[in-house]
């Protein structure tokens, strides 16, 4: 039904008394709805403005307890600074010994010197200092006077300290836990130098990224974790020289600054040497070549540099190379030597009378001697299990002969196999020129690299060639003068004999031994792509 309007424009409704029933109540209606909504924003505003007010209130509350609290830190701080503490001279002597040795010199005076690594007060008048040295970690009990000086109630993580006191051993039963259980009882200190409040969270925190964390990595190593694995490189460092100078192997420290290249030209490192082209080594093996001659078994352990634009998680562009150069041996010695440098390292690292051994396990409690012989595949078998298992290239198809294996195929491999492999015999082709090739397929070279599970490869060796008209001819072929390899060409002239060598990388061997997740973890301070800081 249209509806009519009468004289004041108001809705007429004819003859249909139903339908302006209907339509008043809907007036009515709306009317109450908008009673309704502005008194509920006036509610709502009158409780904004108590809330408002009561925010003001609380701030206000807020400023004034931290008005109190701080004149009552100044007040404190004031009546600290006219506490004065000095060392009892009537006491014994204090032995200056480092935290390692607190143990055999129990109840006796000490002196010993760290940094504060964590800090707990209890009450006005006990201070619990865990003290750290780098040999280890020691809690220290400073209380009364000794807690309440300005320099003790000011105190910081990461504060340099000297501590006077007696180690003394926990009694049995005690409810607290103290490493070595034992724990110096202070009778004097002296604060050396202080650190901003907060410690090392001045500046970073356990949600702080990555790269900020490589950038301040001089305050990330004084952390428990990253400590612990400098302290196991250094381990197992000093394990691997011990067992090349078991075996009879010379040290010896060839140049970085080189004028040739030994494993292709691309990942080069180019620096100017008084005004002439020269690169920073890629192996020193070559060197290595040179002095079997003179010294026999040799080895080296120094750093290696690698322009390679890799970004993975076990890629660095300088490493720490260990390389040993072997005269008269066959490439079944190879093998076997390389095989002896793993067992042996491992096997001393769970020689219990090594003191730091225990660290490796508290890092990796899986780590385990894998056992020998290992398990052997050609180059060959190995592009073979690849398509076997539907490993593929980025591009979809299979790997085939004289492809490079990528980096992540490999690990997924090795992974899959879980155990120590040695992947041998490798086509030249993809091989750098010094390698030997196979007697009885000339496309082959005598070469080995070691997979490890968790990382990949680890280490990688060859039978080196031996003839002087054959290396000649492997320079033309990889487009290489020779003339600038006359020194390495004249060890086949001057009674040349078969031999062979490997190059281990200490932090991909870290990576394997603490079961790490990047290999930056293995470093002090690490250099990948585009980083060169700190």
């Amino acid at each position: 039904m249209r509806k009519r309007k009468n004289k004041k424009g108001e809705p007429s409704f004819h003859g249909k008394p139903t339908l302006q029933k209907n339509f008043m109540k809907k007036e009515m209606l709306i009317q109450k709805l908008m009673a309704l909504n502005t008194h509920l924003s006036q509610k709502a505003l009158y409780k904004l403005e108590k809330l408002k007010e009561a925010k003001k209130t609380a701030a206000a509350k807020n400023q004034d307890k931290e008005k109190e609290k701080q004149e009552r830190r100044a007040k404190k701080i004031e009546e600290a600074r006219r506490i004065k503490i000095w060392e009892d001279k009537t006491l014994p002597t204090a032995k200056v010994i480092k935290i390692k040795d607190s143990t055999e010199h129990r109840e006796r005076r000490v002196k010993i010197q760290g940094w504060v690594h964590h800090l707990r007060r209890e009450g006005k008048k006990l201070l619990f200092i865990q003290l750290r040295d780098g040999t280890g970690y020691l809690q220290c009990v400073l209380t009364n006077l000794l807690s309440s000086t300005y320099e003790a109630i000011t105190l910081t993580t990461e504060s340099s300290v000297i501590l006077f006191g007696k180690v003394m051993e926990l009694p049995p039963g005690s409810h607290h836990k103290a490493p070595g259980d034992h724990e110096l009882i202070v009778d004097y200190w002296e604060l050396i130098c202080g650190a901003p409040s907060g410690g090392t969270y001045y500046i970073l925190d356990k949600k702080s990224n990555v790269d900020l964390q490589l950038d301040n990595r001089h305050i990330v190593i004084r952390g428990t974790n990253t400590s612990k694995n400098l302290k196991a490189a250094s381990l197992v460092t000093q394990l691997i020289r011990e067992h090349h100078l078991d075996r009879g192997y010379m040290e010896v420290h060839p140049p970085c600054i080189v004028q040739t290249k030994t494993e292709g030209g691309s990942s080069l490192f180019e620096l100017q040497y008084y005004g002439k082209k020269a690169y920073l080594t890629q192996s020193s093996h070559l060197y290595l070549e040179s002095v079997i001659a003179a010294l026999g078994d040799v080895f080296s352990i120094q750093k290696s540099f690698r322009a390679e634009k890799s970004r993975t998680r076990r890629h660095l562009s300088e490493f720490t190379h260990i390389e040993a150069e072997f005269p008269f041996i066959t490439f079944e010695n190879l093998l076997e030597k390389i095989e002896d440098l793993v067992v042996s390292v491992c096997d001393r690292i769970k020689n219990p009378n090594n003191p730091l051994g225990q660290l490796v396990f508290e890092i990796n409690p899986d780590f385990r001697t894998p056992r020998r012989p290992f398990k052997r595949m050609s180059y060959t078998e190995v592009i073979q299990y690849l398509k076997d298992n539907n490993f593929k290239k980025s591009d979809g198809t299979f790997y085939k002969l004289e492809d490079d294996i990528s980096e992540g195929t490999e690990r997924t491999m090795i992974n899959k196999i879980n155990e120590p492999i040695l992947v041998c015999r490798f086509p030249a082709a993809i091989k750098p020129f010094y390698m030997k090739k196979c007697s009885d397929d000339p496309q082959l070279t005598e070469s080995v690299d070691l997979l490890m599970p968790g990382v990949g490869e680890n280490l990688g060796a060859s039978m080196r060639i031996d003839n002087y008209d054959e290396l000649i001819k492997a320079f033309i072929e990889k487009k290489i003068e020779p003339s600038t390899y006359y020194w390495y060409s004249d060890q086949r002239k001057f009674g040349s004999c078969a031999h062979g060598g490997y190059g281990l990388g200490l932090e991909r061997f870290l990576i394997w031994i603490l079961n790490l997740d990047h290999i930056c973890d293995a470093c002090l301070y690490p250099r990948i792509l585009d980083r060169y800081k700190p």
